[in-house]
């Protein structure tokens, strides 16, 4: 990539590798900010076990821009199947490999320049921090540890935060952000991927010290039981909520279930412009790579 705008994508999960997608058919230079506070399944196995951050979601972020139809971007993608027991079963390779080349550099990020090299990446996939942090917020007036156990209980999120607090970001994470043209935020799990990354108070006072330029991509449809019954409104504020302010958000209309062009009118006083776009060519099936690039150009 070369010519093009500075480009910056902040969350998790598959989410997050579709704006990746989009993002590196116009940007020149293309930066991944990763949440790693996933704890369940392979990656959870694998931060208990080595103490380091998880590695699932970087790995599919990895593999979003890795040279196409390389074979080690499916290599990565391999999980060894449950039924096989043992170990082995149940983790995907690119996650193994990320956790052989940390513990042979001693230094997470440098596994990843690493892996990044491997699958001939044309873009820069950082984690939000450094260090193997938890995710704890407060439901309820009860406060609940962990992304998965937040992401399966039912009632709103609210003081989300990552421990240890003092958790640091790669310097490189917050020199992309200040530096960028674009930032994107999501699109994905609210609560366990997008703010998870977000929340991490470098990355959030790397966001807080940028002029414009912040975009929230909204996701397709309600995430049960995360966010059921949010509305974009309710997206939009629960960034505002957690200090995270953004200047454009990104919506496709069928979310509403209003026409084209007649979003709420209340989402339109809160601050950012509200952007309605047909982002999916079928929104069970997540966004349309080629429509979320258009979108988001259209918005340099």
């Amino acid at each position: 990539m070369s010519g093009g705008p500075r480009v910056v994508a902040i969350g998790g999960g598959h989410g997050l590798s579709a704006t990746l997608r989009a993002a590196r058919t116009y940007a020149g230079d293309l930066t991944a900010i990763v949440s790693v506070a996933d704890d369940g399944g392979s990656s959870g196995r694998l931060r208990r076990q080595f103490a380091i951050p998880a590695p699932g979601d970087l790995r599919r972020c990895l593999v979003a821009v890795a040279e196409p139809n390389s074979p080690w971007a499916g290599a990565f993608e391999y999980r060894f199947p449950d039924e096989a027991g043992g170990d082995l079963a149940g983790h995907a390779l690119g996650n193994l490999i990320i956790a052989g080349l940390a513990g042979v550099t001693g230094e997470f990020a440098e596994a990843l320049r690493l892996a990044a090299e491997l699958l001939n990446a044309d873009a820069q996939v950082l984690p939000a921090t450094v260090e193997a942090v938890d995710l704890v917020g407060s439901m309820g007036g009860v406060e609940v540890r962990g992304q998965v156990r937040i992401q399966e209980a039912e009632g709103e999120v609210r003081d989300l935060h990552v421990l240890p607090p003092d958790a640091p970001a790669p310097a490189a994470a917050r020199d992309a952000i200040a530096r960028a043209d674009q930032v994107i935020l999501g699109p994905g799990s609210l609560f366990t991927s997008v703010l998870a990354a977000c929340v991490v108070p470098d990355i959030a006072a790397a966001l807080a010290g940028r002029a414009g330029g912040r975009v929230y991509v909204c996701n397709l449809r309600p995430e049960i039981p995360e966010t059921t019954g949010y509305r974009p409104l309710d997206h939009l504020q629960a960034l505002v909520d957690h200090g995270i302010n953004v200047d454009a958000v990104l919506c496709d209309p069928r979310w509403w279930g209003a026409p084209d062009g007649e979003p709420p009118p209340e989402l339109g006083a809160a601050g950012p412009r509200l952007l309605t776009r047909d982002l999916a060519l079928d929104p069970y099936a997540g966004h349309d790579a080629g429509l979320l690039a258009e979108a988001l150009r259209s918005l340099l």
